[in-house]
């Protein structure tokens, strides 16, 4: 079998296997890595490996670009301060207390245990996400983890190239070391945010929807091979700093409707297939992995991955737990401090810790050799402990995490956020009010600016029934679904005529696409 049908069996695989964990409400990823260990077994099908450079290129900048976009850069920076101590300080502190566990009981050279910590330090979002969208916690626990998760990964792998480098080369300096981290983070920082106030009113110009699209994509990949291959800075955090200002910027540089849901229509899908890919490829590695630990015993590096797994949970939940009373001037920086948050929220961030994709690329991307020739000292080991950490943290905790939240009885904000969502609304309707009192309307018949009038002022009426009511009391949500499910019974009825139409030659197939194309965006905004 080639590598273009592998792909094609496992992008197959993993739509069921996404669909299956929907079905039995699990986080996909969970069953992702599950499937790609079960397929990796198989005899007679072989393992697509991909190069480590190709899952940081490829991969990496839409998944962040696609991150970043729908995160609030006013709800991030709110939460800046406890953020930074999570995706700088919490990252160095695993990285050094895997490192340590790594060189004093698996017996790891200082240098290659540091590799090892880095690699493990940054978490993965994904699993954790799909959790807290499916079951609702509150709003500042979402945010500082998607935050974390954002960031870390930058912090995660600069300290990676700075130990694979001392591991090659065999010097190491803490200032020039602490200097480099400085340097490559921030300059990535700033090279997304250059990029992004260079490039995006360009992008206005645009008037073809396909041509958008394709450069919304493109520019992602260009901001990291620009910061990463170019200015030798982080590509992972100028893609995260690029994604905050396009997103925020987007809806005023770019006010074609149409455009901006097919853009993000097809993102939805890509994210969707490239988290897929990832996931399975993650469950496919270890037939692989395996075949190079000859010299260690089952029990040795299955007495590791545990060793290793219950250092990595025990960090976090001494960083969330310990570290702050320690030191109390840590917990004083934050605007929202995050010792103000109860135990229950803690726990849940605590547990939410899971490891993912960038580990595993970054794992895989350990040079074969050092500087002298001689092999990387115990790569194999490094590459097993970084897939019995991942398998674990999904399964154990993806699976665990809709429980947790269930007995913590953690409430999500879902109402608060519902009556500011009806005053947005509100404040829209009303400005359109406004807006038609002033238009000249000569040219629109009076029953027409009526009947929009009305439409309006009726949205007015439903949305402060909302507000009063405090979000949706019974009776509101009653009322609402009747009206979207009376609305949905007259959009199926046009839809039936249109086709009928199409069917006995009435109108071409063509008519009936773009008649439909409205009906069906009618009827999605009934969801909203």
């Amino acid at each position: 079998m080639h590598a273009i049908e592998s792909l094609i069996l496992l992008l197959g695989a993993a739509a069921l296997l996404a669909q299956l964990a929907r079905t039995l409400k699990v986080p996909y990823p969970v069953f992702l890595v599950l499937g790609g260990l079960a397929i990796g077994f198989v005899p007679g099908l072989p393992a697509l490996e991909l190069p480590p450079e190709v899952i940081f290129l490829v991969f990496l900048p839409p998944l962040l670009n696609y991150a970043a976009f729908f995160s609030s850069p006013r709800e991030l920076r709110a939460h800046l301060r406890p953020i930074t101590a999570l995706a700088i300080g919490l990252v160095l502190f695993t990285m050094a207390t895997i490192a340590m566990v790594a060189h004093y009981l698996i017996g790891m050279p200082w240098a290659v245990a540091f590799v090892l910590g880095a690699i493990l330090a940054p978490t993965d979002p994904v699993a954790a996400q799909a959790v807290f969208r499916r079951l609702g916690v509150p709003g500042r626990v979402g945010t500082i983890i998607e935050g974390e998760s954002l960031v870390n990964d930058g912090t995660g792998l600069v300290a990676y190239r700075i130990a694979v480098a001392a591991v090659v080369t065999g010097a190491f300096s803490i200032w020039k070391a602490s200097l480099d981290f400085l340097l490559v983070g921030v300059g990535g920082l700033l090279i997304g945010l250059v990029l992004g106030w260079a490039v995006l009113p360009l992008w206005a110009r645009v008037r073809d929807s396909s041509i958008f699209i394709a450069l919304s994509l493109l520019t992602a990949y260009a901001v990291y091979v620009v910061a990463e291959d170019v200015l030798h800075v982080s590509g992972v955090l100028a893609v995260v700093s690029y994604g905050l200002y396009r997103g925020w910027r987007d809806p005023r540089i770019f006010p074609d409707a149409s455009t901006r849901v097919r853009n993000i229509s097809f993102w939805q899908v890509l994210v969707f297939l490239l988290e897929s890919m990832l996931f399975v490829l993650i469950g496919q590695q270890l037939p692989s992995i395996l075949d190079g630990l000859g010299e260690y015993s089952a029990r040795e590096v299955l007495l590791y991955g545990v060793l290793v797994y219950a250092t990595l949970t025990a960090a976090r939940f001494v960083w969330f737990f310990i570290v702050p009373s320690l030191s109390p001037v840590l917990d004083r920086l934050p605007r929202n401090r995050y010792l103000q948050s109860s135990w229950q929220e803690r726990l849940l961030m605590g547990w939410s810790g899971m490891r993912g994709a960038v580990s595993l690329a970054a794992a895989l991307a350990v040079p074969m050799t050092v500087g002298g020739g001689d092999a990387f000292p115990q790569r194999d080991l490094i590459l097993f402990l970084t897939f019995s950490a991942i398998l674990a943290t999904l399964v154990l905790q993806g699976l665990t995490l809709g429980p947790l939240i269930s007995a913590l009885r953690l409430k999500s904000e879902d109402e608060a956020d519902k009556v500011e969502e009806l005053e947005t609304r509100l404040e829209g309707a009303r400005a359109a009010i406004e807006r038609l009192e002033q238009l000249d309307g000569e040219r629109i018949p009076s029953s027409a600016q009526e009947r929009t009038r009305e439409q309006y002022e009726e949205r007015i009426r439903r949305y402060e029934a909302g507000i009063e009511a405090g979000g949706t009391t019974e009776e509101y949500a009653q009322s609402s679904a009747a009206w979207r499910a009376w609305r949905r019974e007259l959009i199926k009825s046009e839809r039936e005529a249109v086709l009928s139409m199409r069917d006995q030659g009435e109108v071409s197939p063509e008519v009936m696409r773009r008649v439909m194309r409205d009906l069906d965006l009618e009827e999605s905004r009934l969801d909203d």
